[in-house]
């Protein structure tokens, strides 16, 4: 799985005799072919949608990043701790893509295709300067970038974060090969070096903390290939280097940046209700287990899945018994093999960066994730890369034998990469073939109901909401979609009674929301105008972002005579996101609560905000009057 260079390349500008390229041109040609291979693989995905779980969130539902690139963006995207994280460079970066695509998926999936191949990109140049080898750079740079795990990272919008860390990652990872190798410079040029490589793993922490572990990386970096120490037992351990203690110390800083970025995720994801209520046994089991099943896939990349529930019963001791064994097993052989170095570094690579996302400390609801695998799996296919061409050196395999097999692997990978990217390409389609290779998966039926639910296919829709409370009565958003289904066809009582449940089992801010905002509304329909009008109260307490909620209080508030409260409802509604039609509705309280001054002002307000004034006053009066 690897190419037959099994030297170093020494870099050198000028052809060497019997090459017809030289080495940069090689390395040109080479990522030239990479690029090709990825933009083959992957442009599907500038027709695809964007997806029905998270990207209403991060961008077509967020009025923030819809309004593009602003100062007041800016403010936002250092401050909030929605989507239970906080990534203020990924905001910006969706931002950015509003301000130079509008509200559209094809700019922002083409970024994200563009993301993936300046990552690949990165990964060979790293490597190869690294380590000096280019083909064997190459080929872990062509497993990552072809290797269907990875399409999830690429065609889902709301991983932005996982390309935009990943590129800082790489980068922090270059500039510290570049500081590793100025021993002779002077202080102040490493301190200038040290810095940016600082710099880059602070962006890469605020793009995703997925990065965190970047210092532990950096100290398996210095033992291969920088090798800027050696362990007593290896030969020519007595030669002088970096002892392990000062090269620890030397990650200090780096170290309180993970600090501070572990204490803002955890207080975000708190405030965004997204740590777990699961077992510490469970959340140990499915880690250990979790391990394999990367391994697994890694290898045999099948029975992807936009998500992977947790089991509804409690593993097996055997399949824990078994897993643990595995990995200890391939532990052992990897420390028997210390002298190939790349062996170790690769394999605790792969569990050292995963521990973030393995599940531990557990934030959401699945088990694991495809696009967890994104940075870890790079420590296997180091291993696997070096290790078969080293075997191939020994075993003197015909150089072109090698390469054919290289090309194989490479294309059947594209191949199923390819077949995996069309998944993306509805709603359908992704969450139909999400419950064809998961079991008990409530997450992939209530986004199937969902998306049958959009497409006017509400009887179709209905089973899916139902198996999906079902297999866990606790999601909170399966009860809202039956309760929606119930209020369609005027079974109010059955739909008070889901939004309530829905809006007491709502870990998140926002759904619990609209939970109440829909609750409100059911109450409103029954003729309970007390509920209803608290439950429209509990919404706004929620949320106080929830721009929808408050407009609901203030036309509720409205047709009730109460006008001070409907004027307070709609003035928030505009201090948290303005809008013509909002600023016509406060006018109209203003104007029935005889304050005409201010009414002028707020008509002047929806003018200046308004391409169609006269669409926005019929979407207002829609609004009072239905």
């Amino acid at each position: 799985m690897t190419s037959v260079d099994l030297k170093p390349v020494q870099q050198s500008h000028a052809p060497a005799s019997g090459r017809l390229l030289s080495p940069s041109l090689q390395n040109v040609l080479l990522g030239l072919i990479l690029a090709i291979a990825i933009v083959a693989v992957y442009y599907p995905v500038h027709w695809q949608p964007f997806a029905n779980y998270d990207d209403p969130d991060y961008v077509s539902d967020n009025f923030h990043v819809k309004a593009g690139l602003h100062w007041s963006t800016v403010a936002w995207a250092m401050t909030t701790r929605d989507a239970a994280n906080w990534h203020p460079v990924t905001w910006l970066s969706h931002a950015l893509d509003c301000q130079l695509f509008g509200v559209t998926p094809a700019g922002p999936h083409d970024v994200n295709v563009l993301l993936h191949l300046v990552n690949a990109l990165l990964l060979f140049w790293v490597l190869q300067r690294a380590t000096g080898f280019v083909g064997r750079s190459w080929m872990v740079a062509a497993l990552f970038a072809l290797h269907p795990i990875n399409v999830e990272s690429v065609a889902w919008i709301a991983e932005r974060k996982n390309l935009l860390s990943m590129f800082f990652f790489l980068l922090a990872l270059a500039a510290y090969r570049w500081y590793a190798s100025a021993d002779r410079a002077s202080r102040n040029a490493r301190s200038r070096r040290y810095l940016l490589v600082a710099i880059l793993f602070a962006l890469g922490l605020m793009s995703k903390p997925q990065v965190i572990t970047l210092p532990f990386v950096l100290l398996l970096w210095d033992y291969w290939p920088l090798r800027r120490f050696c362990l007593q037992t290896e030969p020519g351990a007595s030669r002088p280097g970096e002892s392990f203690s000062s090269l620890v110390w030397e990650k200090v800083p780096l170290l309180a940046l993970c600090f501070v970025s572990a204490a803002l995720t955890l207080n975000a994801q708190a405030a965004g209700g997204a740590t777990s209520g699961y077992g510490h046994w469970l959340r140990l089991e499915s880690a250990i287990i979790s391990y394999v099943l990367y391994l697994a896939k890694a290898l045999w990349p099948s029975h992807l899945a936009l998500f992977y529930p947790y089991p509804l019963q409690p593993y097996k001791l055997w399949q824990v018994a078994a897993a643990t064994l595995l990995l200890l097993g391939v532990s052992v052989v990897v420390a028997i093999a210390y002298r190939r170095r790349y062996l170790t570094v690769g394999w605790l690579w792969f569990l050292g960066t995963l521990v973030p996302m393995i599940g531990v400390v557990q934030v959401g609801t699945q088990a694991m994730a495809d696009r967890y695998a994104y940075l870890p799996l790079v420590g296997l296919f180091i291993m696997v890369c070096w290790f078969v061409a080293d075997w191939a050196a020994r075993a003197h395999l015909p150089a072109m034998l090698l390469r054919a097999a290289s090309v194989a692997i490479l294309a059947a990978l594209a191949i199923v990469g390819h077949r995996q990217v069309e998944f993306w390409n509805d709603h359908i389609t992704l969450w139909t073939h999400a419950l064809e290779v998961t079991r008990d998966n409530w997450i992939a039926e209530n986004n199937l109901g969902t998306a049958l639910l959009k497409s006017a296919r509400v009887e179709e829709a209905i089973p899916h909401f139902r198996a999906a409370a079902a297999l866990d009565p606790s999601d909170p958003n399966s009860n809202l979609n039956i309760g929606t289904y119930e209020q369609m066809h005027g079974n109010l009582p059955a739909a008070i009674q889901r939004y309530a449940a829905a809006a007491s089992l709502a870990r998140n801010p926002k759904t619990r929301a609209k939970a109440y905002n829909n609750l409100g509304y059911a109450y409103k329909a029954a003729g309970d105008l007390t509920n209803a009008k608290q439950s429209l109260q509990q919404a706004v307490r929620a949320d106080p972002e929830f721009v929808g909620a408050w407009i609901s209080l203030g036309l509720f508030a409205q047709r009730s005579g109460d006008l001070n409260l409907a004027v307070t409802a709609y003035s928030r509604a505009m201090q948290v996101h303005p809008s013509d039609f909002g600023y016509v509705l406060l006018a109209g309280a203003l104007e029935q609560s005889g304050d005409h001054a201010q009414a002028e002002a707020a008509r002047r307000q929806a003018e200046l905000l308004s391409r169609n004034l006269g669409a926005a006053q019929r979407y207002a009066d829609e609004l009072r009057y239905h």
